[in-house]
Parts: structure tokens; C-alpha cells; sequence
């Protein structure tokens, strides 16, 4: 039975060795037969402490089950916990004394990209992503994969409407700022204090309904000859901008 775009797998070692790292539950392990390194040797060790359901399969089998192509000889699959809410996200600004800073997502369809860009959430310090319900990809292995164990560390949450979440969000006093090439140049803008960074999908960008929600436009400078960055790219130099200018506000 294939199991590939479950979002609760994690393939490869370093990935399976850090979702362990970062608590997170095990429900079923499998693992090629006959691999005895290092690596399998410490998931193994961890998944007899869990008590996990185990499976020594072959190589064929994990290559039926893998959605990455990359396993490594190991799949995991975790216990249903994967998604955070909007709520725990907040807790976890507040418990650290910070304002918030989050990461929406409207869109995005690519495993690849949204893994680069929850790994960017994680290195900018971001409290972490939501992402929309409808017409866009889940946590998926491919996604894990692509995050470089950072899903691990940085909560995702999952909304059916972005638009009525932003409004909620609002309320707690959050500002946003969404990606657009006809916006205002990001360093005219103040983007310090509580902000959610809104980046918009592969080829169409920020749908109209959630500008509509935007308090700010931002555009990236470009002076090549094509006219749009990929989203994993945009969302990280716009978050090193929030990051800069807290740093910067910080100082004073």
C-alpha cells in the first residue's frame, strides 16, 4: 500500500534523526534491511524507546513508499501533531517576550518552495507559517525534506480561510505586509513591531481577496531582465528586512 503525500512522513536519516531531536512522536518506522551505520543505529535506539511500530523492509519497498526519492533507507511517520494553531503561535511570541512575527502563506504549491520557506521562518527567527487550507501543498515528506529538519522546530499552522485569519490576527494588533512587485520599495517601509509577512503563490502571487487584507505593499528592487524572484527567494529577503530593521530598532 503506498503511503506517498502522507504528511506526517519524514524521510532520510538526518531528517528522521531531527524531527526526533526536536520531540516529536514516532507512529511507524521502516527501515531498510540489513542497514546497520551509525545514523539507523540511533533511530533505532530512539524508536525502542517510543515504542514504535517497526519494520525492516527492502530497499524496493522504500523506494514504493518514497515520495522524495532520497530515503536513505528510512521512512518515519509521525504521530498526528504535525499542524500548530494560530493560537500556540502567538504563545509562542508572547512567552518569549517578543512581538510577533509570522510568515502567510497564500498559495504555495510547491513542496520544495514552502520547505525553503519555513527553513527561512526558522533562521529569521519568525514565530512561525500558516498556510491556506485550499490550493496548496501540506507538510509532506518532500517538504520536511526541503526544510532541512527546520519543520521540526518552527510551528505550522493550517487555516481554511487566510483572509478571516488576518482579520483575527489584526485584532491582537498585527500589521501585514504582503510581496508585489507594484508595491513600495521594502526599505521605505517600516516593517518593525508585529508583522506577518504574506507571500503569494509561484506564477500568480498575492491573490487580490488577501491584498484586499494587506496594510503595506512591498516590492523588491530587480535590475535584471526577467521581472519576479521565485517565493522562497522573495520571503527570504523580505524577512532579512524585518530582520534588519529590528535589529536596527533594537540598537537604538
Amino acid at each position: 500500500m503506498s503511503q506517498k503525500g502522507n504528511e506526517n512522513a519524514v524521510e532520510g536519516r538526518n531528517a528522521v534523526i531531527e524531527a526526533i531531536r526536536a520531540g516529536k512522536s514516532l507512529d511507524r518506522l521502516y527501515v531498510q534491511d540489513g542497514l546497520k551505520d551509525g545514523p539507523i543505529q540511533t533511530i533505532l535506539r530512539e524508536a525502542k524507546k517510543q515504542d514504535c511500530r517497526l519494520s525492516f523492509v527492502t530497499k524496493e519497498r522504500l523506494n514504493q513508499m518514497s515520495e522524495t526519492g532520497h530515503h536513505q533507507g528510512v521512512i518515519a511517520f509521525l504521530a498526528s501533531d504535525s499542524y500548530a494553531t494560530v493560537e500556540e503561535i502567538l504563545k509562542r511570541a508572547a512567552d518569549r517576550g517578543e512581538a510577533p512575527f509570522l510568515f502567510l502563506l497564500d498559495g504555495i504549491e510547491d513542496p520544495y518552495n514552502l520547505g525553503a520557506i519555513i527553513r527561512t521562518a526558522n533562521q529569521a527567527g519568525a514565530h512561525g507559517v500558516i498556510i491556506g487550507k485550499n490550493r496548496a501543498v501540506g507538510l509532506t515528506a518532500s517538504v520536511a525534506r526541503s526544510s532541512a529538519g527546520a519543520l521540526h522546530y518552527t510551528p505550522v499552522a493550517k487555516v481554511t480561510n487566510l483572509s478571516r485569519t488576518m482579520e483575527e490576527l489584526k485584532k491582537a494588533g498585527i500589521w501585514f505586509v504582503c510581496a508585489d512587485m507594484g508595491g513600495e520599495t521594502m526599505y521605505r517601509l517600516n516593517l518593525t513591531g508585529a508583522i506577518g509577512l504574506v507571500i503569494g503563490s509561484e506564477g500568480k502571487g498575492v491573490s487580490e481577496l488577501v491584498k484586499k487584507h494587506c496594510d503595506l505593499v512591498a516590492s523588491i528592487p530587480m535590475y535584471g531582465e526577467i521581472d519576479s524572484l521565485n517565493a522562497s527567494v522573495a520571503a527570504g529577503v523580505l524577512a532579512y528586512e524585518v530582520v534588519r530593521q529590528r535589529l536596527q530598532k533594537s540598537s537604538r
